[in-house]
């Protein structure tokens, strides 16, 4: 039986796309209407990072997944990534507000993120009720949000090449991953040293075929979602 192995989420984005189009059209034909205007003062406070926050939790509650971390191919992973893909939509449509709030609360959202992970190891040994993780989680992810917004908000050569290379080192690190691990587990070093060579074997491997192949042969990069090469006459 064939197996989608970690690919199983590109079917997922394809099934986003197909239910949220019409809204993000919608939304897209009333960009300077109330929808918009509600949307970008309602997350120019905390309020708005909280009932972001709160859906997800609601998500958690109503689904009651095995385990939380577990979304590849379940319920709960596939609502998982439809609310993070809405209401990524819904951040960017919402304009500079969100951004300015993560940037100006991004201290206080990475403490509480420590704080309720520091509680989560020491006082649940990692086994948190779901509607604990998912607020850890979105304080996480606002938290380092803030961050990019505030030092890495710029254009740069090494920022437009890494983004290009996002899709196709998704794509590919799954190869690498199993070949590094049959490679190097069964040597005689310390874990961490393993798990440490793991990831540059993982990453060279991912940007070396990028780079090498997938970058500079034109049939190949939209099968890897990029732009066909440009030719000059």
């Amino acid at each position: 039986m064939i197996q989608p192995s970690h690919l199983w989420f590109l079917g997922n984005i394809f099934i986003y796309v197909a239910l949220l189009s019409p809204l993000f059209f919608f939304l897209k034909s009333k960009e300077n209407g109330n929808i918009n205007r509600f949307l970008a003062r309602l997350y120019s406070t905390p309020l708005g990072l909280l009932l972001t926050l709160v859906v997800f939790v609601l998500e958690a509650w109503l689904v009651r997944p095995e385990t939380y971390e577990t979304y590849s191919m379940t319920l709960h992973g596939f609502l998982l990534g439809l609310l993070a893909f809405l209401f990524g939509f819904i951040f960017v449509y919402a304009g500079c507000t969100f951004w300015e709030t993560v940037k100006r609360w991004k201290w206080i959202l990475l403490i509480l993120a420590v704080t309720l992970f520091l509680v989560r190891h020491f006082v649940f040994e990692l086994q948190a009720p779901d509607y604990y993780k998912a607020s850890e989680s979105c304080l996480w992810i606002f938290g380092i949000f803030g961050l990019g917004y505030t030092y890495l908000n710029r254009q740069s050569p090494t920022l437009a090449y890494l983004s290009q290379a996002a899709y196709p080192s998704y794509i590919l690190h799954m190869l690498f991953l199993y070949l590094g691990s049959y490679l190097i587990t069964g040597l005689d070093l310390i874990p961490i040293l393993k798990l440490l060579l793991l990831m540059l074997f993982t990453l060279a491997g991912c940007f070396a075929v990028y780079e090498l192949i997938i970058r500079r042969v034109s049939f190949l990069r939209p099968l890897f979602g990029l732009r066909p090469l440009k030719h000059r006459n």
